[in-house]
């Protein structure tokens, strides 16, 4: 099994800068209402929240449910393979981004460091080490 996650965004321009520039991915593959977005092992679908129904019936996706905080109860975390490379990216966003919050060393064993992207959806990204991986 594999997890390929998929976010609905406002600006389809702006949340590809943002995860190209930012963050480092790079276009999969492209089409009018859809990007797939690649690093690594890692794929983000990005689908436009304008092409959503209005509303529907059910827990289903519609603008309607959009309206509010997009990410709201979700961490997405991207994990990068050690310390300094995510010391590296850490640099590299903090140029580019605002910080949520800074890089630093967690109670569980790992450094990481949290941002927002153009939307509202929360990413902590950290790194990759066997020992700490209580969490």
């Amino acid at each position: 099994m594999r997890l390929r996650m998929e976010l609905f965004v406002d600006d389809m321009d702006v949340s590809v800068g943002f995860y190209c520039d930012v963050l480092g991915f790079e276009v999969d593959r492209r089409a009018e209402d859809y990007v797939s977005l690649r690093r690594g092992a890692v794929v983000l679908g990005l689908g436009p929240v304008a092409k959503l129904p209005e509303h529907t019936v059910g827990r289903g996706f519609t603008r309607q449910r959009l309206t509010g905080d997009k990410g709201a109860g979700v961490e997405i975390v991207l994990e990068v393979d050690g310390l300094d490379e995510l010391r590296a990216l850490y640099e590299h966003c903090r140029q580019r981004a605002a910080i949520s919050e800074q890089l630093g060393l967690r109670s569980w064993g790992l450094h990481d460091f949290r941002l927002a992207d153009p939307d509202g959806y929360y990413l902590r990204v950290t790194h990759g080490d066997s020992a700490a991986q209580g969490r």
